[in-house]
């Protein structure tokens, strides 16, 4: 017997295989009759952030504005600590 007739599917055979599944990129079984367009991408191409928040941090920050404002500050607080943590390091 050949070694040619004894072989499975070559490297040849398997990359043909790989290239029909690549050349549709959509398969059969997808199903996107039912789709719809995310509505915050339009935020996301503007430079928002979207973050979730757990329900009981959200009682407290009821809007955009008082998670914003309440952030800032927590953000000098941790400038000025690393401000004088490395002032300490240089002495």
């Amino acid at each position: 017997m050949s070694v040619k007739n004894t072989k499975k599917g070559g490297r040849k055979t398997r990359l043909a295989r790989l290239s029909r599944v690549a050349e549709d990129d959509v398969l059969p079984e997808y199903d996107f009759s039912r789709a719809r367009r995310n509505p915050y991408a339009s935020r996301l191409a503007n430079g928002v952030v979207v973050v979730t928040l757990d329900p009981d941090v959200a009682r407290v920050f009821p809007d955009a504005r008082s998670v914003n404002d309440a952030l800032r500050a927590l953000a000098r607080i941790a400038v000025r600590g690393q401000e004088r943590t490395a002032k300490r390091r240089t002495k």
